[in-house]
């Protein structure tokens, strides 16, 4: 499988395909799983720590944050290295770092080996759509991409599942000790498996990834301390620092021809879209997935394996419209498919604001099923129209990019509901649900202005 090298375009055929395919699956699954049980076991680590609901957030913060900020880098480095040697180095830091969160005793300690994870989970991220684009023939990118979703979705499905499953009889430990055996497994299909792929020439820029951690590093905690009303002159200067790497990065990056940060992808107008589209996307699905674990359980009074159940038909209404979507990615432009699964995803979020205080599991269960249909719908052309719309030859920093709007999205949501927690008295959870509706209906107006475009081009 390694002997040749693919060039982009080429795609594999049959069963090289199939077996390439399922070792990106597995290392996909294994940081998106991750993310989604962490998510749903959130408030009993916060019970456990003793933090509170809000500080608690640091748990997702962390991944979040060190994934955003070592994912262009990592993608850059992915250029040059290889992008299945990237992803077999993210697959072993990812395994150790889930030790280190199991032994972690207090938040700082288990912020940092989740910050750990989140570099290995952003070696994987960051390369993953790059190979899809590589197994696959120019033609059937939307299917791969699609397949990639579906396995992410089928990570999210598994994770409230497997967080209830594991906290119905162990510590919460243990849900970070179910990485070492699919770590283990996804380590063995993508050293067997994975395609040999070109190399850049061209030298890593150490500096500029030094200036990209720094800047998003900076903005984000700053960001965090504004939203705790923790030590505002220290956030500020960290806003002023982040801000100031960020510009001196951006100086450094103007006229290369493959630069780390990418902003020469931003200035084409398919690819701004697509990715404004899907970081709005993302700020809205985090309003929803972080804030309502709490909601189920001090609203609703739900136990916390309850709660992993009642978050599964999300990630279940992705995984059950992605087949469809798949088969229509490459027919239909993102303009109508992810138009029309944000807005249904939206009247989903909308549905959960209407909710009686003595709504049975069914009626929540269905309208959490919409919302995530709707998701489902959106996701993969959006994703295939980011990817379609960089040059060749660009594959790395277009896949560091895709990920780039997720993270961002969900970095920014994940603070958001910190904000409201900390600022909102009278029901947070529901004006959380309530901003989730309005950004998915915002980000549903921005996919529809490239109607338009793709009519002119004839989709």
């Amino acid at each position: 499988m390694t002997g040749k090298i693919l060039h982009e375009g080429e795609g594999l055929y049959g069963l090289p395909r199939a077996l390439a395919m399922f070792a990106v699956a597995l290392s996909v699954l294994l940081s998106v799983l991750d993310y989604a049980i962490a998510n749903v076991a959130l408030p009993t680590i916060a019970q456990d720590i003793h933090a509170s609901p809000s500080s608690s957030i640091w748990v997702i913060n962390a991944y979040q944050m060190a994934c955003l900020a070592t994912l262009l880098p990592l993608a850059s480095l992915g250029s040059r290295l290889g992008f299945a040697r990237l992803c077999r180095i993210g697959l072993a830091t990812f395994v150790v770092a889930s030790v280190f969160c199991a032994m972690s005793h207090t938040l700082l300690e288990l912020a940092l080996a989740r910050a750990l994870q989140g570099i290995g989970g952003a070696c994987i991220m960051s390369v993953n759509i790059a190979l899809v684009r590589f197994i696959y023939p120019h033609a059937e990118i939307g299917k791969g991409i699609a397949l990639n979703g579906v396995v992410v979705a089928t990570g999210v499905a598994l994770g409230p599942t497997i967080a209830s499953a594991v906290l119905s009889v162990a510590d919460w430990p243990w849900i970070f000790l179910i990485n070492l055996p699919l770590g283990g497994a996804a380590m063995v299909a993508a050293l067997v498996y994975l395609p040999a792929t070109p190399r850049s020439l061209s030298s890593f820029d150490l500096p500029s990834a030094a200036l990209n951690v720094v800047a998003i590093g900076c903005l984000v905690v700053g960001l965090d301390s504004l939203a705790h009303r923790s030590g505002p002159v220290v956030a500020v200067w960290l806003l002023l620092i982040g801000g100031a790497a960020f510009f001196q990065l951006a100086r450094r990056q103007t006229g290369r021809s493959d630069p780390m940060l990418p902003l020469d992808l931003l200035a084409v107008p398919d690819f701004l879209i697509a990715f404004s589209v899907g970081s709005l996307a993302f700020v809205a699905s985090n309003f929803f997935i972080i804030s309502m674990p709490f909601t189920l359980e001090t609203v609703l009074h739900r136990s916390a394996v309850a709660t992993g159940l009642l978050i599964t038909p999300w990630p279940v209404g992705i995984v059950a419209i992605s087949p469809l979507v798949g088969r229509l990615a490459d027919r239909v432009p993102a303009g109508i498919l992810s138009s029309i699964g944000l807005c249904v995803t939206g009247t989903g979020f909308v549905l959960l604001c209407l909710l009686p205080a003595d709504a049975g599991n069914l009626d929540i269960a269905w309208r959490i099923a919409i919302a995530g249909m709707g998701f489902g719908i959106f996701q993969a052309p959006n994703n295939r129209a980011m990817m379609v719309a960089a040059p060749r030859g660009r594959s790395g920093s277009a896949s560091g990019m895709v990920s780039v709007a997720r993270l961002w999205g969900q970095t920014m949501g994940a603070m958001f509901v910190a904000l409201t927690f900390g600022f909102v008295r009278h029901d947070p959870t529901l004006r959380c649900l309530e901003l989730a509706a309005a950004c998915a209906y915002g980000a549903a107006l921005i996919s529809s202005s490239r109607l338009g475009r793709e009519r002119h081009r004839g989709g």
